[in-house]
């Protein structure tokens, strides 16, 4: 349906946070059963959603350089099955494992500056401007609330970076320093919510911006290709 590429006003009614989307696939096996499994013996909604993004999180790697034109690169259910994803996937995961146990969830983005990103991924990028960073957003007790799961904590302990965690009342965003209080993540601009990830919009942005991340994953299988063939 068109509507879910399409941002969403505050006033839209909950229903359409809980249905299954082509990239949010809530309705996809895979991602049942991780939800159910990741919120077992959790109670409220509160506490089942703190135990999704936990499992999210920290199950699933971030990896900036499984990038990619295909849409398995931004969908919930095949970050799933990789086991890794950046922001984006494991953000839609987030949305689809809570559509899974019937809690609202969309999918929002911004432009961020990363201070602490490493010159090889900052060479790749272009910069150290990631357009369209993706948290989740999760509809708890009366409210919207932001959840951001994507760097695991033994990512976060290796760089001396602060584990982001969520508690299910108040957002969760990207830390702005680090342990020892160098600049780490700045918000740049909101880009919005959306009921499911808006690929093309994406993937025009990063063509435009981030050519080379985008090619980079498909690169490289073409020249582990020719180099088996060696």
């Amino acid at each position: 349906m068109s509507e879910t590429v399409e941002q969403l006003s505050g006033s839209e009614d909950l229903a359409v946070f809980r249905c299954a989307g082509r990239f949010v696939d809530s309705d996809h096996p895979a991602v049942i059963e991780f939800a159910k499994n990741s919120v077992q013996g959790q109670q409220g909604a509160i506490d089942k959603a703190v135990a999704l993004y936990l499992a999210v999180r920290d199950e699933v790697s971030y990896d900036p350089y499984y990038v990619g034109r295909d849409e398995k690169y931004y969908r919930a259910s095949d970050c799933l099955g990789a086991a890794r994803g950046f922001c984006i996937p494991k953000a839609a995961l987030m949305a689809a494992g809570a559509r899974a146990i019937n809690i609202p969830a969309r999918v929002g983005y911004a432009d961020v500056r990363n201070h602490l990103s490493t010159e090889k991924l900052d060479r790749l990028v272009g910069s150290n401007v990631y357009r369209w960073h993706s948290y989740c957003e999760l509809y708890l007790d009366g409210k919207w609330v932001k959840a951001t799961p994507a760097f695991n904590q033994s990512l976060c302990e290796r760089f001396g970076v602060h584990t982001l965690e969520f508690d299910g009342r108040e957002d969760s965003l990207l830390q702005e320093f680090d342990r020892s209080g160098r600049q780490h993540m700045e918000y740049l601009e909101q880009r919005g919510h959306f009921v499911d990830v808006p690929f093309d919009k994406i993937v025009a942005d990063f063509a435009r911006y981030h050519l080379d991340w985008l090619d980079y994953r498909s690169q490289l299988e073409q020249e582990e290709a020719v180099e088996s063939w060696d």
